[in-house]
């Protein structure tokens, strides 16, 4: 005999309603469907442009962690402590990214002027001009796939950075979420 279809549980939230497996129950299930949604678009945005970029760029070898040191240093030297804490990564990962680009010759080693028992990491002339090929690489990329969208898609793209930016921001410091509703 064919069993019948499962019924329903009244007290039983509906599907659409549930949180995903990690995520606080108070997140309302639209706010968990836009926050999968984004994760998918920006995780295959960023496959997608590294690896055109070394399709199109084959020297670009630099792994993302490197870069993104580099781009930290670009503003100012820095321990490695505080290299760890601004990329949220320990301290022997940072020490050990920093001897590659030590080797490549993309930083050096300074004396610190605080604490002459410490040294600060500081972006060489070489690790500036790889820092600026690897970004002018990146704009040309992003720039040729942009010209491929419609006009109305450029502007919607170009409309969400402000907003993009600020969660960026949230995401990087949790502690501190800025409140802003309007435009910039």
């Amino acid at each position: 005999m064919p069993s019948s279809p499962p019924v329903p549980d009244p007290a039983a939230a509906p599907a659409d309603t549930q949180a995903a497996p990690g995520v606080p129950a108070e997140l309302p299930a639209p706010a968990i469907e836009r926050a999968r949604r984004l994760t998918d678009v920006v995780t295959r945005l960023r496959r997608a442009l590294r690896s055109s970029i070394r399709t199109e760029y084959p020297w670009e070898s630099l792994p993302m962690a490197q870069v993104e040191l580099l781009q930290t240093l670009a503003a100012a030297p820095l321990r490695v402590g505080e290299l760890a804490a601004r990329q949220r990564l320990a301290p022997n990962t940072v020490s050990g990214l920093v001897g590659k680009l030590l080797e490549a010759g993309f930083v050096d080693r300074q004396a610190d002027p605080g604490d002459r028992r410490t040294a600060r990491i500081a972006l060489t002339p070489a690790g500036l001009r790889q820092l600026d090929d690897w970004r002018h690489a990146h704009e040309r990329r992003i720039a040729t796939a942009l010209a491929t969208l419609t006009a109305a898609d450029r502007e919607a793209v170009m409309q969400a950075l402000p907003a993009l930016d600020r969660l960026a921001r949230a995401l990087a410091d949790p502690g501190a979420p800025e409140q802003r509703t309007g435009p910039e």
